[in-house]
């Protein structure tokens, strides 16, 4: 919480007690008197001002103008209640709405970490620490272990493994070497890197990542607050009735005096402060917003909360989202031996590697590896490794190894990565590792589609024959696969466009590489429990607990919120025009005024707090 933030909170606890003193304490006339203008100041001070700028700038009619004319009229009245009251209520409403929205996107440059500190590029035979932009196409560049690639190049000497994640989201590293591109953004996790840059770095994919988070958040559609929207046109009308009230009947009847009619006026003002829909339409939203959060899941603000009750897209980045994102051996499939003793071969083989695919492996065969068995180990770049296994010669590796061999294999149609294994020069089988399809997974998928007309999409950077696996697993209507940032972005302006104008687009993702199209989406979801920092913050909504069932939930949250805040609007408006045409007509007095201020305010109030009960 930001320090402005802090002392709105701090000034609303003070007119708080003050106004309570008033109302309890045994007082003289003139010390409670005192106690509500202390409470009035203390908390309208700022209603106040921002109502003399608006003059200033003559942008007189808002609610702030409303709100200083509504309690001037309980003043002149006699009611400080009534004008403490509203004013304190009224700054209840914004301090929370005003909390709401400064979380909403206070980190979203978390997203700066992908951004590289320097290059290290060869310069009169030496090699120099450089800012990445000062560095040129064609220059070459060397990237260690553990650094952040920093500007797209092709390979041009050295084997290494690569973490995409930042940039496609996928968690499984991919082999790199000679004539391979790199791209910006991504981290070397083994060996030395020599490559040659292709672009600069303003035209780097790292640079267009972070230039996308920027101009995505400003594309957004920002909803205009509804009581600004309603005091545009509500605030003139009531005033000038209330200016013809006083003058015009006197001065066209004999016989009316103008005290009389001034009294009507004051009435006719304080009846048609908006205290209810002040109230209880953002109560509405916080309620429903409350009840998301008891549900795991956290709405950034109430205009998100709207937006979801108007979803009827809903895309899903794959890895992390719809998967578990942890790799493991799903099929064996074994030619002349067993299907434990390929396993056995292969995870030997792969016993001294520390990459994902190998740690699988070894996982799926669970036992202990005798490291004395083992010799000889030998890695070939870009294909695999071949060892020496209890005297057998073991080689595992992509259909590239099996083809370097020179043995006939069939290559494997099943969705994932898939190592294939030869014993002693002859082909013994493959294993397929894939990601795992989340339990709750096509459940959710069903529960979105059966909560209304709602299309699913997923669009991944993963290749396109796992993205279809995963697709029909969990029952979605549509994919798009091998995606980078950018091409997500577009997929989902054209998913966009295909909606009417009121309907919505909902993205959920977890990656640093999800935040961009996060920011484009009509409302952005992120993983809170595995979902990386920059997702989270990007987002307008957060699955706290992974759990993708929450998302239909939110939904039915959003559309009853909805329903109940309309529900407030139609009554509490009702009930105002009654009372101001009776008050027009000199049949209401001050407690009728009372009534259709605060006693309204409290039945829309209670009505509200439906919106914290959600089963």
């Amino acid at each position: 919480m930001n320090k402005k933030l802090k002392k709105k909170l701090y000034f609303i606890i003070c007119s708080a007690l003050l106004f309570a003193a008033a109302m309890i304490l045994p007082l003289s006339r003139e010390a409670v008197l005192g106690l509500f203008a202390a409470a009035y100041l203390v908390t309208g001070g700022e209603i106040l001002l921002k109502a003399w700028r608006g003059i200033c700038r003559g942008q007189v009619f808002d609610e702030n103008f409303l709100m200083m004319i509504a309690t001037f009229g309980a003043w002149a009245l006699g009611e400080y209640a009534e004008a403490v009251a509203v004013m304190l209520f009224f700054q209840v409403g914004e301090f929370f709405q005003t909390y709401a929205v400064n979380r909403s996107r206070k980190s979203i440059a978390a997203l700066m970490d992908i951004r590289p500190d320097y290059a290290r590029v060869k310069r009169g035979g030496k090699w120099q620490e450089v800012s990445p932009e000062e560095v040129k196409a064609g220059e070459i560049i060397l990237v260690r272990p553990g650094e952040k690639i920093p500007l797209d190049a092709v390979v041009v000497k050295g084997n290494s493994c690569i973490n995409t994640a930042a940039l496609t989201g996928e968690s499984m590293p991919r082999d790199t070497c000679a004539g391979s591109e790199i791209m910006s953004g991504c981290i070397n996790l083994s060996g030395v890197l020599e490559a040659k840059v292709i672009s600069v770095y303003a035209q780097s994919t790292v640079a267009r990542i972070l230039d996308l988070v920027e101009n995505a958040g400003n594309k957004k559609a920002k909803m205009e607050n509804f009581i600004t929207r309603f005091a545009r046109y509500y605030t003139p009308a009531v005033v000038l009735v209330a200016a013809v009230l006083a003058v015009l009947p006197p001065l066209l009847w004999n016989g009316q005096s103008f005290s009389d009619w001034g009294y009507r006026a004051i009435t006719f003002l304080v009846i048609s402060c908006p205290c209810a829909l002040v109230i209880s339409v953002p109560l509405s939203f916080f309620g429903g917003i409350g009840a998301a959060s008891r549900c795991g899941v956290l709405i950034k603000g109430g205009n998100y909360l709207e937006a979801l009750g108007d979803v009827r897209c809903v895309v899903f980045d794959k890895t992390g989202t719809l998967t578990k994102g942890a790799f493991a051996v799903k099929q064996i499939c074994s030619e002349g031996m067993p299907d434990e003793e390929l396993l056995k071969y292969t995870a030997y083989a792969e016993n001294f590697s520390s990459h994902p695919i190998a740690l699988s492996i070894k996982q799926a065969y669970g036992g202990k590896i005798d490291e004395t068995v083992v010799k000889n180990v030998k890695e070939l770049p870009g294909m695999g490794l071949e060892a020496e296994v209890d005297g057998h010669k073991v080689c595992a590796g992509n259909l590239k190894l099996m083809n370097r061999l020179k043995l006939k294999v069939k290559p494997a149609e099943a969705a994932g990565t898939v190592i294939y294994t030869a014993v002693d020069g002859k082909y013994a089988g493959c294993l397929v590792i894939g990601d795992e399809l989340k339990k709750e997974a096509r459940d959710a998928v069903a529960s979105l589609k059966q909560g209304g007309n709602v299309k699913t999409v997923i669009v991944s950077g993963d290749v396109n024959k796992t993205v279809a696996a995963v697709a029909e697993a969990a029952g979605v209507d549509l994919f798009f696969g091998e995606c980078l940032p950018a091409d997500k972005v577009m997929q989902i302006e054209v998913l966009q466009s295909g909606l009417k104008p009121k309907e919505k687009l909902l993205f959920v993702g977890d990656g640093i590489n999800d935040a961009p199209v996060i920011a484009r989406a009509d409302v952005g979801a992120a993983m809170g429990g595995v979902g990386s920092d920059a997702a989270v913050e990007a987002a307008d909504i957060v699955i706290m607990n992974d759990d993708l069932s929450k998302l239909a939930a939110a939904i039915r949250i959003s559309r009853k919120t909805l329903r109940i805040a309309k529900e407030n609007v139609v009554f509490a408006l009702g009930v105002k025009f009654l009372v101001l045409g009776l008050g027009a007509a000199g049949y209401a007095s001050i407690w009728a005024a009372v009534f259709a201020d605060v006693g309204v305010s409290v039945i829309a109030i209670l009505n509200a707090v439906r919106a914290l009960r959600f089963k």
